[in-house]
């Protein structure tokens, strides 16, 4: 199969901070959701808030019948502490930014030759033609489920499961096009299979590194993630009446059971920021959170 996937996931529903561009330390967190009911609602002993980002420069993947490269990965969202319980809050903008990336042989790889009349004129429509051109994006299919941020340290262990689906986008294909859907998803359980290496630092509500400030941030980088349990719809939606999304499962494998597909991110890095010490800040950690990030942001 002949699709690169660049990023375009949601995790979760959309709150209410927008992208900023902040300084020092704080710069990749802009995307966290600061002032989000939930986040603003912590209160630094029970419930405690802190900022997520990650970056995965590329990887694998495989579905159905093909591999094929996966682009660039930025994401940033909020992480909500309970007593050792995590979960997520993803930005307006859904979490996840990247590349955009195109399907290498376009049309003609994913659907051609055919001796089907309508596909076969397509088929002639887009040689030399930028017309062959294919997109594929993942996007959300639901919220993430088992949020983990402990397991981002250790080996094995789910960090989170991400319910996706993917568009493929062409001229000849209708834009209800995707592999994948809000009621059939995509679901990566993504694991290190490396383990990361961790880093401790420490630097001002500015953004300022400073041994002794405020705010802390931990660093794991390096880590290799894997998820082979996925299982992949049909893609639906192509057309009208059903002849691509047809010509496309055929020649494209799909739908593909569980143990046939795999994912491999490569030298994934999570920062995890927050007060050094939110007890500090009790009981409105959250709404404090958010004042030194808007300050940051001027």
């Amino acid at each position: 199969m002949s699709l690169v996937l660049g990023a375009g996931v949601a995790l979760t529903a959309p709150a209410t901070a927008s992208a900023e561009t902040l300084p020092g330390e704080w710069a990749p967190f802009g995307d966290c959701p600061v002032d989000a009911p939930a986040m603003l609602a912590a209160d630094g002993s029970t419930v405690v808030a802190t900022c997520m980002s990650g970056a995965i420069p590329n990887g694998t993947i495989t579905l159905g019948t093909g591999t094929m490269p996966v682009g660039a990965v930025n994401f940033s969202f909020g992480v909500l502490n309970q007593s050792g319980v995590y979960s997520a809050v993803a930005p307006a903008n859904g979490g996840l930014t990247g590349d955009s990336v195109t399907v290498p042989g376009g049309m003609l790889g994913l659907m051609c030759p055919s001796d089907i009349p309508v596909i076969s004129d397509i088929c002639d429509a887009v040689v030399d033609s930028n017309l062959n051109t294919v997109t594929a994006t993942m996007e959300a299919a639901g919220p993430p489920r088992d949020f983990d941020f402990s397991a981002a340290a250790t080996v094995g262990r789910p960090i989170m499961t991400m319910p996706v689906k993917i568009r493929l986008k062409n001229p000849f294909l209708r834009s209800s096009c995707y592999i994948g859907s809000n009621s059939n998803p995509i679901l990566l359980k993504v694991a290190n299979t490396v383990q990361p290496r961790p880093a401790f630092s420490r630097f001002n509500a500015d953004g300022t590194p400073n041994a002794t400030g405020e705010m802390n941030m931990l660093t794991l980088s390096g880590g290799i993630l894997n998820d082979s349990t996925f299982a992949v719809p049909a893609a639906k939606g192509c057309d009208f009446v059903g002849l691509i999304d047809m010509v496309l499962n055929a020649r494209q494998g799909l739908p593909a059971s569980s143990g046939t597909n795999s994912l491999t991110l490569n030298n994934a890095t999570f920062k995890l920021a927050g007060f050094q010490n939110p007890r500090a800040h009790v009981p409105n950690q959250g709404r404090v959170l958010s004042e030194r990030w808007h300050a940051a942001a001027g």
